[in-house]
């Protein structure tokens, strides 16, 4: 089968596309056709290294397939069903698991990261890991929200508790997760404020329910932010960004706000002024991905158009340096979906 490896670190050019032997449904396990499998922030950090990568490996960490061989004991699904192929694993054994809180157990895992993801023409994985694509979804539409949507759905929902009639300010609203934000939010009866750079793309975020948006471009942007709250700042803060919008999405924060993070597409590291942190009695909340629980629900919405996915190209996984060039460069507004076997 084709499939993208990643034998050594590096530049897009580490991505190589091969033949490789097509695995079995196993007992338990699905096999399943990848109909399509996005390109996330997540897939370029692991091309370019990160601690712990046992290599080759294949990239991709969600996507949609469709079921073409059962293994023993399953009964639940059948051949020719379209899936949906959740981006976390774990054993299901943990008191987080028991919880409905997956992501938060020591032996959780990513897609495409700590095991081989669904950049490739078909995957075994075990049943519980896969759950029916909601009739009339497209599934290359669909393979654009697993991550993204659950991510955003753990930090907003599980992590920062947003509550109606609060107000939430989302970086890069444009991005796939900002966009999944932005949609969650509003859901959920918040008010939200979203940041993009250019015009094209503030308009893309008001036509996904931001109710202001910001030009994060501009050195002051954090006083037209406060200008739209009357000097108040927000309730909580949706980062992801990193160095480059920190110290001011900080400054945004009204007295007993949160700023929950997922990550630095930017850089590492950021900086922390302990007065201001402790004299407004703030709160900073890592996050990475969300409940699987919470997955069924976000695809639901999906179907029903509550949530709406952007995907800015469609390509062949043949053209997969296209896409890590693409992302990288800062050229998509909203999801790059591959297909394999194109």
């Amino acid at each position: 089968m084709q499939a993208v490896r990643i034998h050594q670190c590096g530049e897009p050019s580490a991505l190589a596309i091969e033949d490789i032997p097509a695995p079995k449904a196993g007992p338990g396990q699905v096999l399943c056709r990848v109909l399509g499998a996005s390109v996330n922030h997540l897939d370029l950090w692991v091309r370019r290294g990160l601690p712990g990568l046992k290599l080759p490996l294949i990239p991709g960490c969600d996507g949609t397939g469709e079921i073409v061989e059962l293994g023993a004991g399953v009964t639940h699904l059948k051949v020719g069903q379209k899936v949906v192929l959740e981006p976390g694993f774990s054993s299901g054994t943990s008191e987080f698991d028991r919880a409905g809180l997956d992501h938060l157990s020591d032996d959780y895992g990513i897609r495409g990261e700590h095991s081989d993801g669904y950049d490739c023409e078909l995957v075994a994985l075990d049943a519980r890991f896969v759950f029916p694509l909601p009739a009339g979804l497209d599934p290359v539409i669909g393979a654009a929200a697993p991550l993204t949507f659950v991510t955003a759905w753990g930090m907003l929902v599980t992590r920062a508790q947003l509550k109606r009639g609060e107000t939430v300010l989302v970086l890069g609203g444009t991005s796939g997760v900002g966009q999944a934000a932005i949609q969650i939010a509003n859901d959920l009866g918040a008010r939200v404020i979203a940041t993009s750079s250019t015009e094209a793309k503030r308009k893309a975020t008001k036509e996904l329910g931001a109710h202001e948006v910001v030009d994060h471009s501009q050195p002051d942007w954090d006083k037209q932010m406060k200008k739209l709250t009357e000097g108040r700042g927000v309730d909580v803060v949706f980062e992801h960004v990193g160095p480059a919008t920190w110290d001011l999405a900080m400054r945004c924060l009204a007295r007993r706000g949160r700023l929950v993070t997922c990550g630095g597409t930017t850089g590492p590291k950021v900086s922390l002024l302990l007065p201001h942190l402790f004299m407004k009695n703030l709160s900073v909340l890592g996050s990475t991905m969300g409940p699987k629980n919470a997955l069924p629900t976000i695809f639901e919405k999906l179907a029903k158009g509550t949530y709406k996915l952007v995907v800015d190209e469609v390509l062949p996984l043949s053209q997969i340096r296209k896409a890590h060039e693409r992302l990288e460069a800062r050229q998509v507004t909203g999801k790059i979906v591959v297909i394999p076997g194109k």
